[in-house]
């Protein structure tokens, strides 16, 4: 490793600290990462992001350290549909190791040790009553007992606490107007907590590098129509299934991504936030909206969306016949079955070249971040293709481009077939993007 490649790196990731500042992120913690060797370094991450201003709540399991506390007294747990059923009985035993967890990881995040990561760090851990529960019942025959479900979330609550700076640590544990305790899934209140707060992120933690396939290779991306089908399909079983079910439920509900990485991996938190291509699986919402390779169906929204962009002359004039034979290299991105953002990406393969055109975004939606997500999606398409570098040709948004790592360059520098198009007239700049 060479010796500045931290620099590189550091210098690299303030786009991404600078778009995470003021964020709310919800964690998700399985007791099984609490009490792995790598949970020293978790922390130390998420001292870090609340060091960079990121608003973070923490919902955190214990069913490791309830079946001993349960081993200990020498009570048999029973499970249905991958629930702890909890009868009375058992509740207090549940409540003392879920107490006492709690008390561990506000010890831990406490820390400001000399020497270590987290000295003054001075981070301000709240628990309390935020999460309201009813109990799940009876299924199937089975009586739940106090195992319960996520009913309500006190959102103004938590806010509050956000707004000062404090990380918001909630157990799996909820509790109903009548005075009762239930015992809750982690993954439920993490799920829900960050629907409610309508969260930036949702990150859940699991001890595979993320989403799997058969062969064991790592899936990088999932929309939350894609996760379902896999689940539907039977695809991720298990507790895996249970973790990716809260992920896309959070989706649909309105947090824009979720992110399942390892607790085991070091780092994996930090790299899955700060880096281009993440460390686990990323799982995006598309309930209402998708970014998609355009089909000739969208032809008619794409001219559409151009056309006051043409007579303005920012875009050149495209016509339909034109993109009828052009439309395998566009983009769109689609909201509730209308085109609001649009793309093409043209390949010189002879200078490992691509040209980045016909860029539009409705003026709705140009503060929502659709820019930003069509380039990602623009960048990708390139780089699998073997393009090292990308161009385009603008006379009125150079500022954007510069902003997202365009720099300025010579007209001569074009491609030989792109130079001798190049229409003098319009004189518009020339800046590129390596990849």
């Amino acid at each position: 490793m060479k010796s500045n490649d931290w620099l590189h790196g550091f210098r690299h990731s303030s786009p991404y600290i600078n778009a995470h500042r003021g964020r709310t992120v919800v964690l998700t913690l399985p007791g099984d990462a609490i009490e792995h060797g790598n949970f020293i370094n978790i922390l130390h991450d998420i001292a870090l992001l609340a060091s960079l201003g990121v608003r973070l709540v923490v919902a955190f399991g214990a069913r490791p350290q309830i079946q001993r506390c349960l081993d200990h007294a020498g009570v048999q747990s029973e499970f249905s549909q991958g629930l702890r059923i909890t009868p009375e009985r058992d509740l207090p035993k549940v409540m003392e190791a879920i107490g006492g967890l709690r008390s561990y990881l506000e010890s831990q995040l406490s820390m400001g040790l000399v020497n270590s990561p987290m000295h003054n760090a001075r981070i301000r851990v709240s628990s309390g009553n935020y999460v309201a529960a009813k109990p799940v019942g009876v299924l199937d025959g089975l009586d739940f007992g106090y195992t319960g479900k996520v009913r309500r979330i006190d959102t103004a609550g938590i806010e509050k606490l956000l707004e000062l700076g404090h990380i918001v640590l909630l157990p799996p544990m909820g509790y109903s107007p009548t005075g009762d305790t239930f015992n809750l899934s982690y993954e439920d209140v993490g799920s829900q907590v960050a629907a409610a707060l309508q969260a930036e992120k949702l990150i859940v933690f699991i001890d595979d590098p993320g989403v799997l396939e058969e062969d064991g290779s790592l899936i990088r991306e999932l929309s939350a129509r894609q996760a379902s089908e896999r689940l539907a399909a039977g695809k991720v079983t298990g507790h895996d299934a249970a973790l990716l079910q809260a992920a896309c439920d959070a989706c649909v509900k309105g947090v824009r991504r979720a992110h399942i990485i390892s607790y085991i991996q070091d780092g994996a938190l930090l790299e899955e936030l700060f880096t281009r291509d993440g460390s686990g699986t990323l799982v995006s919402s598309d309930h209402y909206e998708q970014l998609r390779q355009a089909r000739v169906e969208d032809i008619g929204g794409i001219l559409e969306l151009v056309q006051p962009l043409e007579e303005q002359g920012i875009l050149v004039r495209r016509s339909r016949e034109m993109l009828e034979t052009e439309i395998d290299q566009f983009v769109v991105a689609e909201r509730d079955g209308t085109i609001v953002g649009c793309a093409a990406l043209y390949h010189y393969p002879d200078e490992s070249a691509g040209e980045l055109s016909c860029f539009a975004v409705d003026p709705a939606y140009r503060r929502s971040g659709r820019g930003d997500d069509i380039l990602s999606m623009i960048e990708k398409m390139a780089r699998s293709q073997g393009i090292t570098k990308l161009f385009v040709l603008t006379t009125q948004t150079e500022h954007w481009f510069r902003e997202r790592g365009f720099l300025p360059s010579s007209v001569q520098s074009l491609p030989g077939p792109k130079l001798a198009s190049y229409n003098a007239k319009r004189a518009s700049k020339v800046f590129c993007k390596p990849l």
